[in-house]
């Protein structure tokens, strides 16, 4: 939607939203082939986790990967790949910035590696914000990335509504948790999507439960899953079931996520894969 509109696409000056193009070009040195966003109704669902994990899951099956952290004001993704104290630096003569890379070679930029001390808040409005999401993508030199994996902040509001209209996205997956409350939300992620026609790769549910290490059974923590449910409603697959492992948040705490293996993760990393076959 338009900046400043007043909803009255009769006589629109603009040709009307829908007409207009709002996409911002990558830097002329980028090279991206495929924008696949993370997108969640709510916080806490762990959004940032699955976009990290399906970034190093695509790393360790050959491809180059990178995420852009567009979630100004609440970014995680340094501390899960232990880069925390790093920082983003400007290309010597150009006025663009070089993003941090990881262990495995993952790309990474994130509102941490602008700020002096990284628990600085960031206290800005909206179109800041927006602005800010925008100069990840074009003023970053991105090199190679066959995927990139745009971190967004929890809901429907201004950066979603900026990724969507300003890069070339492939596809969304949208994460949610098993309990009832998140239908609802998960729900208007959906819809938000199917709005403005922006291919929905399938849903992922994390902490679905906890395996017993005794007798393997799955127990539900937050009860019954529901996620089967709401893909069959909007005709969408579910792409993984995320159990809940100590060895997930000891790793991500100790900014080792490089290390882990989530076989869960498969079958949608052979959604994302073929993406580049459909080039």
């Amino acid at each position: 939607m338009a900046e400043n509109c007043d909803h009255k696409c009769e006589g629109c000056s603009k040709g009307g939203c829908a007409e207009r193009d709002f996409r911002v070009s990558p830097n002329a040195e980028s090279k991206i082939k495929k924008v696949i966003g993370i997108i969640s109704g709510k916080g806490g669902v762990g959004k940032s986790l699955v976009t990290s994990l399906l970034a190093c899951k695509m790393t360790k099956m050959g491809y180059r990967s990178a995420i852009l952290d567009a979630d100004i004001t609440g970014p995680s993704i340094p501390e899960s790949f232990g880069e925390s104290d790093k920082r983003a630096d400007v290309v010597e003569g150009k006025e663009v910035l070089q993003p941090v890379v990881t262990a495995s070679g993952i790309q990474l930029m994130s509102m941490n590696f602008l700020l002096q001390n990284e628990n600085d808040p960031v206290v800005w409005r909206g179109p800041v914000i927006s602005g800010a999401v925008k100069q990840f993508w074009a003023d970053v030199i991105w090199k190679d990335v066959d995927f990139m994996f745009v971190d967004m902040p929890p809901g429907t509001g201004d950066v979603p509504l900026t990724v969507f209209q300003s890069l070339p996205i492939d596809g969304i997956i949208v994460v949610s948790s098993p309990q009832q409350l998140v239908r609802v939300i998960v729900e208007k992620a959906v819809k938000m999507a199917n709005m403005m026609n922006i291919p929905i790769l399938g849903l992922i549910e994390n902490m679905s439960y906890v395996k017993c290490p005794d007798c393997s059974k799955e127990i539900y923590v937050f009860g019954k899953s529901n996620i089967e449910a709401i893909a069959k409603n909007y005709n969408l697959p579910v792409l993984a079931r995320i159990p809940m492992r100590p060895e997930t948040s000891a790793a991500v705490d100790s900014g080792d996520i490089e290390s882990l293996e989530v076989p869960e993760l498969d079958e949608a990393a052979n959604v994302i894969e073929r993406l580049l076959a459909k080039e």
